[in-house]
């Protein structure tokens, strides 16, 4: 019998193939379209407020570090030994997202809300509508079997959209 010569696949490959058994339905994919991005700036929001002890020797440079910086580079790294390209993609997304979180800070100082406070309303209703577009699909989420897949959503909804210009990632 002759041997077939198959390519392995890769492991981002295969979690995306794993998340995307439990997100089929039209409707808990656009939610997710919605939801998973409302939740990674939420995240991005509450990790943000958390206070920094002050480092003296960063000096002026002092505020240009906090908790989520930790985070991102700890995601970061994640998604570079899945993929280069989506990591890259990620860092664009997420400093997007980290200029609107600093425009929050500034209306918070200017007496309005606090980022903790508008970053988990977010979180809370995004997650409720997560929660609704898997009672649509009928499977439960699949960071429920596998905590890794909370950082495979956004890659997994960015991987579309390379593959929408045939850009292999």
């Amino acid at each position: 019998m002759a041997k077939v010569n198959q390519e392995e696949k890769r492991e981002i490959d295969v979690l995306f193939d794993e998340y995307s058994k439990s997100h089929q339905h039209p409707t808990n994919k656009l939610i997710h379209w919605i939801c998973v991005p409302l939740i990674l700036f939420s995240i991005i929001g509450l990790v943000t407020a958390i206070p920094f002890p002050y480092i003296a020797f960063l000096g002026k440079y002092n505020t240009y570090i906090n908790w989520f910086s930790f985070l991102l580079a700890g995601s970061i790294y994640y998604y570079l030994k899945l993929s280069p390209l989506l990591s890259y993609l990620m860092l664009f997304v997420v400093g997007g997202m980290y200029y609107f979180i600093v425009q929050l800070e500034y209306v918070e100082k200017a007496g309005g809300p606090a980022l903790w406070q508008v970053s988990l309303a977010i979180f809370i209703l995004s997650w409720i509508g997560q929660f609704i577009g898997h009672k649509i699909e009928g499977k439960k989420p699949s960071f429920i079997t596998d905590l890794k897949f909370l950082l495979v959503g956004p890659i997994w909804l960015l991987h579309f959209i390379l593959k929408r210009f045939n850009i292999r990632y």
